[in-house]
């Protein structure tokens, strides 16, 4: 008798694993259009470290936009018609500052937000705050879609020491409360949307901002999407540490709901078995 119960809980056990398997297996990856491109970064070499050290967090399908400069540059994937709507998400790591003042530049600008407000989540990294800069003058849909200003940042780079603000939000739950992020460059934020939550900053230390607390890491609402920010990338190096990562993953996995409570990725959204 003890023997058939044990062979019932084995089978029982093996059958849910299998079902678990099967249900992993027919989640559909998350598909994620990555821009990378413009002037002052490595956007190439960030193009493939960027899906690489996602790939091991989360299971996502690619598709890599490399546009290149200059810094005044509309780029053509935004000039299609619907252009996002084949995606669950859209990593912006891109620095057009300079697109803004010719003709077109406001629509092009608030065509690119639009499609976030309409529902398209998105990941925004680093010199993607001052991208479109010189459109501020015309619009401020960019700036609400990023959920934050930055027109400057500090002279030079340093080893920046990143304080958790949030640690019971998905995105930070186990992330240390105070980690080093090395030869990086702290953007200033001089104005916080009012969708826009800090989850970590850093202590400002130029001259004119010295002492003041700087979002570095945040989440944003527009519309019907969700966004997660972070100012956090201007070397390469930030793009292969492990805890970057981490919060990088989770803040795409939260931004197509995709993150439970614990700050684990729901069932089928983790890195796929190799």
């Amino acid at each position: 008798m003890i023997r058939h119960l044990l062979v019932g809980v084995v089978l029982a056990a093996a059958l849910a694993c299998l079902s678990g398997y099967a249900e992993d297996a027919a989640v559909k990856p998350i598909k994620a259009l990555l821009i990378s491109g413009g002037n002052a970064h490595d956007y190439a070499t960030q193009a493939k470290l960027v899906p690489e050290g996602l790939n091991a967090r989360a299971n996502i399908e690619w598709t890599v936009v490399t546009p290149g400069g200059p810094g005044n540059k509309q780029i053509d994937v935004y000039k299609k018609p619907g252009w996002a709507k084949d995606y669950d998400i859209v990593v912006h790591n891109e620095c057009y500052a300079e697109v803004g003042k010719a003709p077109g530049d406001k629509e092009f600008v608030e065509g690119i937000a639009k499609a976030h407000e309409d529902g398209v989540p998105a990941i925004v990294i680093h010199g993607s705050l001052h991208a479109y800069r010189d459109a501020d003058k015309v619009t401020d849909e960019w700036r609400k879609c990023l959920g934050v200003t930055s027109t400057y940042h500090e002279a030079g780079g340093r080893d920046l020491e990143v304080k958790t603000v949030k640690a019971d939000h998905p995105i930070m739950i186990g992330i240390p409360e105070k980690w080093t992020c090395a030869k990086e460059e702290l953007y200033v934020i001089t104005k916080q949307w009012p969708n826009c939550v800090p989850l970590a900053t850093v202590t400002a230390v130029g001259a004119k901002d010295k002492g003041k607390e700087q979002p570095v890491i945040w989440v944003n609402t527009l519309g019907k999407a969700r966004v997660f920010g972070t100012s956090l990338g201007h070397p390469n190096s930030t793009f292969q540490d492990k805890t970057y990562l981490d919060i990088l993953a989770r803040g795409l996995l939260w931004a197509c709901d995709k993150l439970d409570e614990k700050g684990q990725p729901k069932p089928g959204y983790g890195p796929k078995a190799k």
